[in-house]
């Protein structure tokens, strides 16, 4: 097993926020000729679930889901993904299709326990999906949250705007607003400080800007390849599919061989685990409880 140190968080988390994460661990694994740095709350000996977060994120897309995790008995592990956070881009690696190879490589290493469940938000919906194609043997249960690349597109939807070519941070963070309201949150008061400082942080480090894959129907293709039970949960109001979550829903029970079930967040968008956490987190727990019929040893 790779050797880790304690985690620091980052400064601008609530004081509570950072107490309750204090206990966390901080891994190393290879990417590329650069590391693939993993977050690990939890009993080593706990059975595993691994987030992994969505696109211009890292492991701060989770902040407000970790701790319900490890207090109830997981092994609570969150790579920052190559190219994003602290972890190394590797040259040529351009895309979603471009990361599983690196997270196959780490994971054995941090020796998780029992069956492992994969949980992947938006973009890291898509590389989970991916993962578990080429290395079925990774996990034994994947879980979508607000997946795109399943082919079906909204017109209509408020489109994104650049803000790279702006020096003045005022303006920058008037884009950054706009972004979190057009596609990340349902509810103007959701953007709060926190949901601001950590978006802040994450797209400043994303090293991958060109990436195209999750308007292609990448994850409906590869749904039929998965061998394991697959469930998926989504905000209501998800912008990525306004108006057409019922097709989406029927596409992925239509796609997927071994699919456990959708489950609806009400009143809460696309990073539904941010905005709804006192309403996701149970919906989560219970389905990386029945999916497999196990419960952690500390819930017996």
């Amino acid at each position: 097993m790779s050797s880790f140190s304690p985690l620091v968080c980052p400064e601008f988390l609530p004081p509570a926020l950072s107490q309750a994460l204090a206990d966390g661990r901080r891994w190393h694994t290879p990417c590329g000729d650069g590391p693939l740095v993993w977050h690990d709350w939890g009993d080593l000996s706990h059975p595993a679930v691994v987030l992994l977060h969505g696109g211009s994120g890292s492991w701060t897309h989770w902040l407000n889901n970790i701790a319900p995790l490890r207090d109830a008995g997981w092994r609570v592990l969150v790579p920052d993904l190559p190219g994003f956070g602290d972890s190394h881009l590797p040259e040529g690696c351009s895309d979603t299709h471009d990361l599983p190879q690196y997270l196959h490589q780490g994971l054995p290493l941090l020796a998780p326990q029992g069956p492992v469940r994969l949980v992947g938000f938006s973009f890291g919906g898509m590389t989970a999906a991916l993962w578990l194609k080429d290395h079925p043997q990774d996990a034994q249960q994947l879980v979508l949250v607000g997946a795109p690349g399943m082919g079906i597109k909204v017109p209509e939807r408020v489109p994104l705007k650049g803000w790279r070519h702006l020096l003045d941070a005022a303006q920058r963070d008037a884009i950054h607003r706009h972004n979190l309201l057009a596609l990340m949150l349902q509810h103007p008061e959701s953007l709060n400080p926190l949901a601001m400082d950590l978006h802040r942080a994450n797209v400043e480090r994303d090293r991958m800007p060109r990436r195209r894959l999750s308007g292609t129907p990448i994850v409906a293709d590869t749904l039929p390849h998965l061998q394991v039970p697959v469930s998926a949960i989504f905000g209501e109001n998800d912008a990525l599919y306004a108006g057409r979550m019922d097709e989406v829903q029927a596409l992925m029970t239509q796609l997927t061989p071994d699919w456990r079930g959708w489950h609806t967040v009400p009143n809460a968008g696309h990073w539904v685990q941010f905005e709804a956490a006192q309403a996701f987190d149970p919906v989560l727990r219970q389905v990386l409880h029945e999916d497999l019929n196990f419960v952690p040893a500390s819930l017996l």
